[in-house]
């Protein structure tokens, strides 16, 4: 046995692989994405980028709202409307996680319900797991 560094030909065939395993169990195959933001004067100044994952469930992977345009409604009006289109795509479960610098706080203040975290003081860090049920 030998354990080597993947091509990026092999490490979508593994992929492939894992999906072809998985659509045995998972019985569809997750579509769509959702990829929205909020321009100002042709600036963009916040966004959001999720996608389509098994059993329904959206996840999300970036949200940012600039610095100077925080606290002004800006974040909640993406996720509104992510959580619409998040319905519109077939989603019942959106999954994010966050840092403790990032937006916990705001994530539960919209209803989203932390189910997991863990601590890395060595590292400075502690990450959160939420989960909201549309």
């Amino acid at each position: 046995m030998k354990i080597t560094d993947l091509t990026e030909e092999q490490a979508a065939y593994i992929e492939n692989k894992l999906n072809e395993y998985d659509e045995k169990h998972i019985g569809c195959k997750p579509e769509g994405r959702i990829r929205i933001g909020i321009a100002e004067d042709d600036k963009l100044i916040a966004g959001l980028d999720a996608c389509m994952t098994a059993y329904k469930i959206l996840y999300v992977s970036t949200v940012f709202v600039d610095e100077a345009y925080r606290r002004k409604g800006y974040g909640k009006k993406l996720i509104a409307e992510m959580e619409k289109r998040a319905k519109a795509l077939g989603a019942d479960t959106i999954r994010l996680d966050t840092f403790n610098w990032q937006g916990k706080d705001f994530y539960e203040a919209l209803g989203y319900r932390r189910v997991g975290s863990y601590d890395n003081p060595e590292n400075g860090y502690s990450e959160y797991f939420f989960l909201k049920r549309i």
